[in-house]
């Protein structure tokens, strides 16, 4: 039985609410359950330094938790002065997924920069900054498609993730704190929309865990973000 009282299969509530910020030119309130996200995505008339004359655009993406997202408080990184090695990998997790779904080239020498604020944290913070982002990217790109800044909205398809785990020796779909602080084994997945992987991250907490293991895991993440796609489509009025 987990803690929640959910089968193995499924995905706690998840909502996805947009325009939630009056500035950006896209945002998405994202809700995996207990954690919520705030995306905010920027779009900027100018690229990096080193892209500067190479006909393309950039994506990148920032993630960072608030003092309180916790059950105890926590300093801000800026107060710290330098980032933990968790926010730089999960920000770069991030953009690759962004990127790897967006027409660079079509974009034009213009930058857009992803913001992801933790708001409240229940595990599964970067499956919901990812899946948060690119509603906010692809409300962005909607917006200055609009102005002439781009001629078409420059994305491929879709990105979405999703975790998965083996807790109390059976496999799980998107695990919730209780879950992922005790798993036996800890995944993550990130699909595009049309069923390919971006990135998988698999590891065995405690005890090795075997190729079938694996495969069960991938199945549940596929009908996990099958689910997420669909809320996507739904927050974008694409449906």
């Amino acid at each position: 039985m987990r803690p929640s009282g959910r089968a193995s299969d499924k995905m706690r509530p998840v909502s996805l609410e947009t325009s939630v910020s009056k500035y950006a030119e896209g945002s998405c309130l994202t809700c995996f359950g207990d954690t919520h996200v705030l995306c905010t995505a920027s779009i900027e008339d100018t690229v990096p330094p080193w892209m500067r004359n190479s006909g393309k655009g950039w994506v990148t993406a920032e993630y960072g938790m608030l003092p309180r997202s916790t059950d105890s408080r926590t300093d801000r990184e800026a107060v710290r002065g330098k980032q933990t090695g968790r926010t730089q990998e999960i920000q770069r997790l991030i953009g690759r997924s962004l990127r790897a779904i967006t027409d660079l080239k079509a974009m034009g020498e213009i930058q857009a920069r992803v913001d992801c604020d933790v708001l409240q944290a229940d595990g599964g913070t970067r499956t919901a900054a990812i899946t948060g982002s690119y509603v906010a990217l692809y409300q962005a790109f909607e917006k200055v498609a609009r102005t002439g800044l781009v001629k078409d909205i420059p994305l491929a398809g879709e990105v979405a993730a999703v975790s998965c785990g083996i807790f109390e020796e059976n496999c799980v779909l998107d695990l919730d704190y209780a879950e992922d602080s005790v798993a036996q084994t800890d995944a993550n997945f990130i699909f595009t929309g049309d069923g390919k992987l971006i990135e998988i991250q698999c590891t065995a907490e405690t005890n090795p865990f075997s190729r079938d293991d694996l495969t069960t895991m991938l199945d549940l993440a596929q009908k996990g973000a099958g689910e997420l796609f669909h809320l996507q489509h739904q927050a974008l009025g694409l449906d």
